[in-house]
C-alpha cells in the first residue's frame, strides 16, 4: 500500500470520526492524560462561541480565559484516567462571558480501548439552565398556589364564622354563605384563567353581569387600566359580591328597569383609585336602621385588606358607594 493510500484512509477515518462527534447535539470533548484538548465538537464552538485556535491542544482549566477552571471538577477528570473511574452529571454552574449564568450536567469516561490502554477521555456538557429554571419555576408556582389555597380556606373559615344566624333560617344562612364563597371562587377562577395579572374591568364584568336583568341594567363605564393582583381580586370580589346581592334584593335590580352605574378613574399622580357605584330606578331607599354582616364586610375588606376607605350615602334615587383605594401592593397599575 501506498502512503498516499493509507493516508487517504486515515483521513476518512479520521473525517468520519470527527462527523459522528459533531452530529451529537450536546458539546464533546476529547481530553488526553494531561486533560488538554484533542478535538471538541461543532456544538461545543456554537454553545461556548469559541474556535478551534482557542480550544485544541489547549488544557481544559485554561479554556475561555480561565472560565473551566473549576478546581473539583479538575480534580475528578485527573481520577477518571487512572482509575478508570467516571465523573457523571457534576453540575457546573458559572458566568461565562458573553453568554451569562448557565447551569451544565458534565460527564466524563476514559474512551474504551480493546488492550485496555486508552489514556483519552470523553466529556459531554449538557446544557440544563433553561430545565433548572423552569422546575425553579414550577416550585414557586406551586408554593404560591399553596399559599392562596390557604389563603382562601382561611377566608371561606371567617366568612362561615361571621355570616349571622340569628333570625334566620338554615336556608338563608345556606344561600348568603354560599353566595360568598362563591364570589371566592370566582375570583380564584378569573385569576387562573387570565393570563398574568387580571385587569378591573373583567373582574367586575364577571362578577357583576349574572345580576343584570337586562342588558341596560348594568352600565360599566370603562376606565384606567388597573391590573389586580391576587388580594385585590378576591377583595374587589367580595366587595362587589355584597352590593351586586344587595342591590338585587332590596336596591336597583329589585325592580324591573333598575339600573346599576360603575365607574372608576385614577386620580392626579396615579396614586388612588376611585371607584363609583351608583343604582338608580329601584325603590325608596332609607339607612337601614342596624349594620348588618354585608356592610361590614364591605366596610373592613375595604379598609384592611385592600388600605382604602369607603363612604355609603343612601340618596332619594338609589344607593351611591365611592371606594377609594391607594394604588400599590395588592395592585399593579399599568
Amino acid at each position: 500500500m501506498h502512503m498516499e493510500d493509507l493516508y487517504r484512509i486515515l483521513r476518512a477515518g479520521h473525517v468520519q470520526a470527527q462527523g459522528i462527534v459533531d452530529t451529537v447535539p450536546d458539546p464533546l470533548l476529547v481530553l488526553d492524560e494531561s486533560l488538554c484538548v484533542q478535538t471538541a465538537s461543532r456544538a461545543f464552538f456554537e454553545t461556548f462561541k469559541v474556535d478551534r485556535y482557542e480550544t485544541i491542544g489547549k488544557p481544559l482549566y485554561e479554556l475561555g480565559g480561565g472560565q473551566w477552571n473549576i478546581p473539583a471538577l479538575r480534580q475528578l477528570l485527573v481520577e477518571v484516567i487512572p482509575k478508570a473511574t467516571a465523573v457523571i452529571d457534576y453540575r457546573v454552574e458559572h458566568d461565562f462571558p458573553g453568554l451569562g449564568r448557565k447551569i451544565m450536567l458534565v460527564t466524563a469516561r476514559r474512551l474504551h480501548h480493546p488492550d485496555d490502554v486508552s489514556h483519552t477521555m470523553l466529556v459531554s456538557i449538557v446544557d440544563v439552565t433553561d430545565r433548572y429554571d423552569e422546575e425553579a419555576a414550577k416550585d414557586l408556582k406551586f408554593g404560591e398556589l399553596r399559599h392562596r389555597m390557604k389563603n382562601l380556606l382561611a377566608v371561606a373559615e371567617a366568612i362561615a364564622r361571621q355570616t349571622t344566624t340569628e333570625g334566620r333560617s338554615a336556608e338563608e344562612y345556606r344561600d348568603d354563605f354560599l353566595g360568598r364563597f362563591g364570589a371566592l371562587v370566582e375570583s380564584q377562577d378569573l385569576a387562573f384563567t387570565e393570563e398574568g395579572d387580571t385587569g378591573l374591568g373583567a373582574l367586575i364584568e364577571r362578577n357583576l353581569r349574572p345580576y343584570a336583568t337586562a342588558p341596560e341594567s348594568l352600565v360599566i363605564v370603562p376606565g384606567a387600566d388597573i391590573q389586580l393582583g391576587s388580594r385585590a381580586l378576591m377583595s374587589l370580589s367580595l366587595v362587589l359580591h355584597e352590593l351586586a346581592t344587595n342591590a338585587a334584593k332590596y336596591g336597583a335590580l329589585s325592580l324591573a328597569g333598575g339600573r346599576i352605574t360603575i365607574a372608576w378613574q385614577v386620580e392626579e399622580g396615579d396614586s388612588r383609585l376611585r371607584l363609583k357605584w351608583v343604582e338608580s330606578g329601584g325603590p325608596p331607599v332609607a339607612p337601614p336602621t342596624t349594620t348588618g354582616y354585608g356592610t361590614r364586610l364591605i366596610q373592613s375588606t375595604t379598609t384592611y385588606s385592600l388600605g382604602g376607605e369607603v363612604e355609603q350615602q343612601y340618596a332619594a334615587g338609589g344607593l351611591r358607594v365611592e371606594i377609594v383605594i391607594p394604588l400599590g401592593g395588592a395592585f399593579l397599575a399599568s
